[in-house]
């Protein structure tokens, strides 16, 4: 779709990233790059349980729950802190995330206890900056440092008949890294 939409932009799946912080290697699910600036994409797609029929030409679906709503939360997060890190002076970057999970979109109830990914919570009109605690920093290989700052806005994707066939996305979008100054004398 996006060659049609856009048959000047290069697209490449699963690229390689050589950030020098990287414990391993690392991949974008999709660079895209244009005549004078490039978008890297990461992608995630969590699931609750919905059966039906959708599309213009009908196809079946039975989607399974994922059912981890904590691990969702962290990797979206992971993903956005990755943009950043890959960031350029010539890269934006966009995290997205679609979902038919209302627990991701919904606030959680006043009173309710604390979750060990309270830090990480997507729901709408929530923002996410600066350091984020999983658990309230007892495990601190997933906390997640960022740099920007992420309001989050969910929008319908698609509405389908029956129960959980509301599907939702979110994007967030992150800015190039700024050109380092030169200083003379």
């Amino acid at each position: 779709m996006l060659w049609e939409l856009a048959p000047k932009i290069q697209s490449r799946l699963e690229v390689r990233q050589n950030a020098s912080d990287a414990t391993g290697r690392e991949y974008l699910d999709l660079l895209c790059i244009g005549p004078s600036t490039r978008t890297a994409i990461e992608f995630k797609y969590f699931t609750t349980q919905w059966t039906g029929t959708a599309g213009p030409v009908p196809e079946e679906y039975a989607l399974k729950s994922h059912g981890a709503n904590d691990l969702a939360r962290l990797g979206f997060v992971s993903d956005i802190a990755r943009l950043e890190r890959f960031a350029r002076p010539d890269q934006n970057g966009l995290a997205l995330l679609i979902t038919n999970e209302a627990k991701l979109w919904t606030e959680p109830k006043q009173g309710s206890q604390p979750t060990r990914d309270r830090d990480f919570r997507i729901h709408q009109d929530r923002t996410l900056t600066g350091r984020l605690l999983w658990g309230g920093g007892d495990y601190p290989r997933n906390t997640r440092n960022l740099r920007g700052s992420y309001p989050t806005d969910w929008q319908l994707y698609s509405l389908q008949d029956g129960p959980r066939g509301e599907f939702r996305y979110l994007a967030v979008f992150t800015d190039p890294q700024p050109t380092p100054e030169l200083h003379t004398r």
